[in-house]
């Protein structure tokens, strides 16, 4: 994964209050499999950023890869 690269989660953290296919933005790679996570409103106004391991992410793709097309 990748620095913006736009992820949602595929378990909930509850100690954030996020729940499992919220949409967030990988901001900084922090280790070997974890990365930070910054989750934003419609409006671009943050309210969680966090520590997530990559295994609980799914990237999402808003253009179909060229293998797919």
């Amino acid at each position: 994964m990748k620095t913006l690269e736009v992820v949602a989660l595929t378990n909930d953290v509850p100690e954030k209050h996020l729940r499992r296919g919220q949409v967030g933005t990988i901001v900084e790679k922090l280790a070997t499999g974890v990365v930070e996570v910054e989750f934003s409103d419609l409006d671009g106004k943050p309210y969680a950023i966090c520590a997530i391991p990559e295994n609980n992410l799914m990237v999402l793709h808003h253009l179909p890869d060229a293998i797919a097309a």
